[in-house]
């Protein structure tokens, strides 16, 4: 990537009368941003990577709140997420659940390194970032925002995509922001051993119980639970191959590689083709026990 991958808030839609969304525009490393305006506070959700997206982002959202109240959250700590939080320090209050915080913790400076080495516009983006934990923390399954006339349910239901996995939900208006654990023609990602396919199995039925009408995906455009069911349906081939082959007493190399062949093809247009792999490797090692 020659090109830093910035935030467009200028790009900014309306998708309801108390929510808006700052297109990722299906730019590598930039998020679909959620801004949702209450009538006595703002939360923002998200923050790209890097200061400099941070400050577009925190820019946007004062545009839109005026004197009221901030309140950011991220839905996981991965740097297109939540590397832009120092932005926000004095001007938000940045909440989140424990798990997620204590992630940040563990591996936000080997994310800083990693992401780093994937070329020198990402670099440039972490130079000197700073990793922010969040100041309110909660434990167990939810925590309650309420903005002033819109309640905000930030829900925890456990690990799949990362450790710290959190669903930001509007009840009222059936709207689901749900990170990259629901992507748009994106393959899903399964970075680490955090990543299990079978926990993100059952985290997107807990989805389908919220029954939103419109899901803002991690990345890729807006849509309903069709892309939820898009993602299930991938996933469950990916596991149902992967069981077959290692059945047939076929070496975990050779059952990537396979997965790896026939989902490409099968999805030639989505994107992320590079973690099919990791995705087969996950099922595998739940298989192993």
């Amino acid at each position: 990537m020659t090109d830093k991958p910035l935030v467009a808030a200028e790009a900014t839609e309306q998708i309801h009368d108390r929510v808006h969304v700052i297109p990722d525009r299906r730019i590598e490393f930039v998020p679909n941003v959620g801004i949702v305006a209450g009538d006595d506070a703002v939360l923002v959700i998200d923050t790209a990577m890097g200061a400099e997206n941070g400050e577009r982002i925190l820019s946007e959202a004062q545009r839109i709140a005026g004197d009221r109240k901030l309140f950011l959250t991220t839905t996981h700590f991965h740097p297109e997420h939540a590397f832009g939080a120092q932005a926000f320090k004095a001007h938000a209050t940045y909440v989140a659940n424990s798990s997620q915080a204590e992630e940040l913790a563990d591996k936000g400076a080997e994310y800083v390194e990693m992401f780093s080495g994937f070329g020198p516009a990402l670099a440039e983006l972490l130079d000197g970032v700073e990793l922010v934990a969040p100041e309110v923390t909660y434990m167990g399954v939810e925590a309650r925002l309420d903005l002033g006339g819109v309640a905000v349910q930030l829900l925890y239901y456990g690990p799949a995509h990362t450790r710290g996995d959190q669903l930001v939900f509007l009840p009222e208006q059936r709207i689901l922001f749900p990170g990259d654990l629901v992507e748009n023609r994106f393959l899903p990602i399964f970075p680490d051993d955090d990543a299990v396919g079978g926990r993100w199995l059952a985290l997107l039925d807990r989805i389908d119980a919220l029954d939103p009408a419109v899901v803002v995906p991690g990345h890729g455009a807006p849509g309903d639970l069709g892309l939820v069911d898009e993602l299930r349906t991938y996933l469950l081939a990916v596991r149902q191959r992967v069981e077959e082959l290692n059945a047939q007493g076929r070496p975990l190399e050779t059952i990537e590689a396979t997965v790896d062949e026939e989902m490409r093809s099968r999805y030639s247009d989505w994107d992320n083709e590079v973690w099919i792999a990791s995705a087969a490797k996950s099922f595998h090692a739940e298989l192993a026990g």
